[in-house]
C-alpha cells in the first residue's frame, strides 16, 4: 500500500451527487513528501469531487498554517494559507498534463492529490517572508546590524532593521555627481 493511499480520489464510481474528502495536512504529511520548502503545518484541506458530462471537477479549499524559515532572522514563522482553486480531470489512456486539465489513464480511474495539495501549499507562500516589524529575533538582528558591510567613508550611513528589507540610507552625496544631477534636472 502506497504511503499517500489516503489521498486516493477514485473517478469511474463516482455518480451524479458530490463526493467531498476531507484531510488534515500535518507533520507526518509533510514527513511523507519530504521536500525541504514546507516541512511542518497544520492545514486544512476539502476536496470536493463533481462529475460533469466528460470530465470531473475538483474544488480545493486549503486553510491552515505552515511554519517556514524567516528570511531575515532564520527563526520558524507561521505562515497563513488560504487557497481555494478547481482542477479538471478526464479519465484517458495515459497520465498527463495539457493546459488546465489533468488526464488520468481510464484503467487506473483515479487520481492521487497529495502531489496538487502539496504544490497548492507551496504556490500560496510568498517569496519573501519575514516576521511582522519587531517580532524577529533580536539577538540576530543585533548581529545583522554588526556585520552589514559599510565602508570608512558611511559614518552617517543609518542602517534600519525594523522594516521589510535592509535599507541603507545615505544623508551625504558626493560633490562630483551633484554636477551629473543638475543636467537631469534640466531636461
Amino acid at each position: 500500500m502506497s504511503k499517500f493511499a489516503l489521498y486516493n480520489v477514485v473517478l469511474k464510481d463516482l455518480s451524479t451527487d458530490a463526493r467531498v474528502y476531507e484531510y488534515v495536512l500535518d507533520e507526518a504529511y509533510f514527513k511523507k513528501i519530504d521536500s525541504e520548502e514546507v516541512q511542518k503545518g497544520n492545514i486544512k484541506a476539502k476536496v470536493t469531487v463533481q462529475k460533469k458530462s466528460a470530465s470531473f471537477e475538483l474544488n480545493f479549499l486549503l486553510e491552515g498554517v505552515v511554519l517556514v524559515p524567516c528570511n531575515r532572522c532564520l527563526d520558524d514563522m507561521e505562515q497563513p494559507i488560504h487557497y481555494k482553486d478547481k482542477l479538471q480531470v478526464k479519465l484517458g489512456d495515459k497520465f498527463s498534463e495539457e493546459d488546465e486539465i489533468v488526464i488520468v489513464p481510464e484503467s487506473e480511474g483515479a487520481i492521487n492529490v497529495a502531489w496538487f495539495l502539496y504544490e497548492f501549499i507551496v504556490l500560496n507562500i510568498p517569496i519573501k517572508h519575514v516576521h511582522a516589524p519587531g517580532e524577529c529575533n533580536k539577538t540576530m538582528v543585533t548581529k545583522l546590524k554588526k556585520h552589514i558591510a559599510r565602508s570608512k567613508d558611511d559614518d552617517d550611513v543609518d542602517v534600519d532593521l525594523d522594516d521589510d528589507e535592509l535599507e541603507i540610507e545615505d544623508t551625504n552625496t558626493d560633490p562630483r555627481w551633484d554636477g551629473l544631477q543638475n543636467i537631469i534636472d534640466n531636461n
